[in-house]
């Protein structure tokens, strides 16, 4: 699959550090802008520096892109760098030590997200420029407006999608497919190594199917990993007697189900569309859920770092309020890699580019969309309860057998 891994294993790091040492003692840029210096229009046209560190621009430059292409006279050119999230961190706080944020805006998953926050690395955008966003949350999914508020004020939800937990499996070899949790646990049972998931901690599904066990099996606090998942971390470690290993990342779990190493794993519904479109996954593959599913949802940021330029905020603000115009968002449904993707409302996919259109009803199952409207959805874990789980989950269920 093409997309760059989202890596909560980085968050874990970059957050116990913190938690464990304190954050790191560094002269910061100012932590506000005084709005009334910030100008509608930059005073000149400005380059911008642009880093992705969680595959966002694969649903978001086209929407860059056409912003630069229409408005001349706030960005000149912007240059796009990738990193991974575990990166991220250290290289603004760099930049910030040497006076100067040459890193001009961050497209980042949950797990940045909670890294920057924590080490208070970006400026912080709502309330203080909410008129550049009017009506922002009312104009947000639903859905979209709960994760928007896991960003504190600051970052701004670009894209969105409910994510998961799926179970992806072979229809050729999977007769009796799952319904419920001990299903599940009877197949595995019966079909010892063949059930697979990537370690939580490095990998969207394998993390979504963690964080949505405790609702499918109605744990006493879904959102408390430490005191309240007692059926959660009971299921896992029954169920991980009959799994080898975990791989270290999704990817591993679609090559072992293409190529009959695993029948079942653990997927999303852009890990099950996109990797069908691009030929790595076979087209007859299937997909499932358990009686009580609960979708956990999924999202991307914009964030700005401290010390940037007031010409340079302004053509931040400029840009992504542009992102979230529909039909901007409509370039989010992409080849199916965060599914549906827009985090706004009222963005169909007949507003989608032709080629979107064209792959998404070849690929994308009937049912899905229904899956959506009829059932819940939850956000994601915050930034500590996280690093709880994963730190639970290596240690009791993980420990020994990843690779």
């Amino acid at each position: 699959m093409r997309r760059t891994t989202r890596s909560a294993f980085g968050l874990a790091l970059v957050l116990v550090a913190a938690l464990a040492c304190g954050a790191p003692e560094t002269t910061k840029a100012p932590a506000t802008v005084e709005t009334s210096n910030v100008p509608d229009k930059p005073s000149q046209p400005v380059e911008l520096n642009i880093l992705d560190v969680a595959g966002n621009l694969q649903l978001t430059q086209g929407m860059i892109d056409e912003f630069v292409a229409e408005n001349p006279d706030i960005v000149s050119k912007v240059n796009y760098t990738k990193a991974t999230a575990p990166e991220m961190p250290g290289k603004l706080q760099a930049e910030q030590q040497g006076g100067q944020s040459q890193t001009h805006l961050v497209l980042t998953g949950t797990d940045g997200l909670s890294a920057v926050i924590e080490q208070e690395l970006v400026l912080k955008l709502l309330p203080d420029f909410g008129s550049k966003f009017p009506k922002l949350e009312e104009n947000y999914l639903p859905a979209a407006a709960k994760m928007q508020e896991l960003a504190q004020g600051q970052g701004v939800t670009v894209t969105f999608y409910p994510s998961g937990p799926l179970l992806e499996y072979d229809p050729n070899v999977v007769k009796d497919v799952p319904k419920t949790t001990d299903d599940l646990l009877e197949w595995a049972k019966a079909n010892p190594g063949k059930f697979q998931y990537a370690v939580p901690a490095n990998s969207g599904p394998g993390r979504t199917f963690l964080m949505g066990l405790p609702y499918l099996l109605k744990d006493k606090d879904p959102k408390d990993p430490v005191n309240g998942w007692d059926k959660t971390w009971a299921f896992l470690k029954e169920l991980g007697q009959y799994i080898d290993y975990y791989p270290t990342g999704t990817t591993a779990t679609m090559t072992n189900l293409a190529n009959g190493t695993a029948n079942m794993i653990a997927s999303t519904t852009g890990w099950y569309i996109n990797p069908r479109v691009l030929g790595t996954v076979p087209e007859h593959m299937k997909t499932t859920t358990l009686k009580g599913f609960h979708w956990v949802t999924d999202a991307h940021y914009a964030v700005i770092p401290r010390g940037v330029s007031e010409d340079v905020l302004s053509a931040n603000l400029a840009l992504i309020k542009w992102m979230l115009r529909p039909e901007q968002q409509a370039k989010a449904y992409d080849n199916g890699y965060f599914y549906p993707g827009p985090a706004v409302k009222d963005v169909t996919l007949d507003m989608a580019p032709q080629a979107s259109q064209d792959v998404i009803e070849k690929f994308r199952p009937k049912e899905f969309d229904k899956l959506i409207e009829d059932n819940p959805q939850e956000t994601s874990l915050p930034a500590e309860q996280q690093v709880a789980a994963f730190q639970m989950w290596d240690r009791e269920i993980g420990s020994g057998k990843t690779q």
